[in-house]
């Protein structure tokens, strides 16, 4: 049997955002899921038998119940959180949090929305934070699946989520030079960003990167 096709139980924390909702989709669609856990700070109004909705505080998260395999999808932005500290407990703190405990319940593979330009070294707050957890989550699973995608394009709007303002400038001259752009650098879709991992994650093995060019052609495949 197909490793994609192997009954897979679930993690996902970062349901709420503009990839984790299209995560989640993509698993519903998904047939060889069979069970959705989902952590979310509230509760979700999903009724599919698939899914189970925890509600969780993440500094405090308790014991899960068995998965194969975890989707990290949260994140923030500093003005959302209001400082760099507050932005580092989520984009950091609570995804790792989510990860250990996921080990624990024995998740072997990881699927991780992270960002280009991401560097544990970088001089730049942001791409530092997301390079520390790519580096503090490469030894906790096997398998890990890392999306490094540019600018991401969706409908935040349907979340209650403010256009932040370099997307509102940037979004639609990036449409126009997309094609000049190198591929890494090229804006996707955040539908093709959740797609692309799930698809990848089921058969991948040890480490993969997977820039925005690359999720793009997987998430739209």
């Amino acid at each position: 049997m197909s490793d994609s096709l192997i009954p897979r139980r679930v993690l996902l924390a970062g349901a709420t955002g503009l990839v984790g909702r299209e995560i989640l989709r993509a698993l519903l669609a998904d047939s060889a899921v069979t069970e959705i856990h989902v952590l979310s700070r509230r509760a979700l109004d999903r009724s599919d038998p698939k899914v189970q909705v925890h509600v969780v505080d993440f500094a405090r998260l308790p014991s899960l119940p068995r998965v194969d395999e975890v989707y990290l999808a949260l994140g923030t932005t500093i003005r959302v959180a209001g400082s760099e500290q507050a932005f580092r407990a989520v984009d950091l703190e609570a995804n790792l949090a989510v990860a250990t405990q996921a080990v624990a319940a024995g998740a072997t593979r990881a699927g991780l929305v992270s960002a280009v330009g991401a560097d544990a070294q970088s001089s730049v707050f942001y791409n530092r934070v997301k390079g520390e957890l790519e580096a503090a989550l490469k030894p906790l699973f096997p398998t890990l699946v890392i999306a490094q995608p540019s600018l991401l394009l969706g409908d935040r709007s349907s979340l209650n989520q403010p256009l932040r303002w370099g997307e509102r400038i940037a979004a639609p001259i990036a449409r126009l030079v997309s094609p000049l752009l190198p591929g890494r650098y090229r804006p996707v879709a955040a539908a093709s960003v959740a797609v692309a991992l799930v698809r990848t994650v089921p058969a991948a093995r040890g480490m993969q990167v997977l820039a925005s060019d690359q999720l793009a052609i997987i998430g739209s495949g």
